[in-house]
């Protein structure tokens, strides 16, 4: 069994309500597993902990959290020999549910005891590594506001959706996907490595972790009729089909912005900027699940 470090954030909506430790212990301990837990104190320390744990020689770091200790923990494995193990506990678990990796504690810890190990692609946004998706617009205007709100979940993030729908303006851009130059609006400009952001919303369902190739989905405008349409077909895994989204598959990119617009990596709003880079790191994370 491989040597384990499980990153514990101690703030993730169900770790607060488990005793993690004593359930890592009861799937681990049991096979006399070689293992440690370490938790979180700050923003970014799963990033320290993870790059400590690789150079400690742990073939397998898990992220017990939700997609932003994932990111954390992804981050600080990048050019080392560990891999990335998720015990999923946040509200989206977006890259957790594309690798099918269980949602339920103790099928999770079962799976990560005996793992499979491949590699998947990393993107990169203006120097920020993402495994799920990034974007530009709405999605991460909702994402600084979802921060602010002062609760998480569900239902907290679709109050949030429907309350900034709304106040929210696209913006022009100018894009351009690996050479193909576009002028058009932006309301969201979504770049997907995995499929979903999340809670199974599906922005882009062909995407592929291991392709070498981002699927970029672009809504110009959302008026009323199509947010529908968008918002049914994201729950169905269907939204190409329905013509509602332009998508395109490219290695990289580069946007220029009529004005500042907020961007994302994994669901973390990080600000506001006009120009953006865009590119993909082929197979650069090794993953146990």
């Amino acid at each position: 069994m491989p040597k384990t470090c499980f990153i514990l954030n101690p703030k993730a909506g169900p770790s607060r309500r488990h005793d993690m430790p004593g359930l890592i212990a009861q799937h681990f301990g049991a096979r006399e597993a070689s293992y440690e837990i370490r938790q979180t104190e700050y923003a970014g320390h799963a990033v320290e902990l993870a790059k400590l744990a690789a150079a400690e020689g742990f073939a397998v770091v898990a992220a017990v959290g939700g997609d932003g200790t994932v990111n954390e923990v992804g981050r600080g494995l990048l050019g080392t020999a560990a891999a990335l193990g998720i015990v999923p506990q946040g509200s989206g678990n977006g890259l957790a549910r594309h690798l099918k990796v269980p949602l339920g504690l103790p099928a999770a810890l079962r799976r990560l005891a005996t793992p499979d190990f491949s590699r998947m692609d990393v993107g990169v946004m203006n120097g920020h590594p993402f495994f799920c998706t990034a974007g530009l617009g709405f999605d991460a205007h909702v994402s600084q506001h979802f921060a602010q709100a002062g609760s998480r979940g569900l239902s907290t993030y679709l109050r949030v959706t429907l309350r900034e729908y709304r106040r929210y303006q696209s913006v022009a851009v100018e894009v351009d996907l690996a050479g193909q130059q576009l002028a058009t609006n932006c309301y969201v400009l979504a770049f997907a490595n995995a499929s979903q952001y999340g809670n199974n919303a599906y922005i882009a369902p062909l995407a592929d972790l291991r392709d070498g190739l981002l699927d970029v989905c672009l809504i110009d405008a959302l008026p009323a009729m199509r947010a529908f349409r968008v918002s049914l077909a994201m729950a169905l895994g269907n939204l190409p089909q329905t013509k509602a989204a332009e998508y395109f598959r490219v290695p990289q990119a580069r946007v220029r912005a009529a004005a500042p617009i907020g961007f994302h990596v994994d669901g973390d709003y990080l600000g506001h900027a006009t120009e953006f880079a865009v590119e993909l790191m082929p197979l650069a994370l090794a993953v146990a699940v």
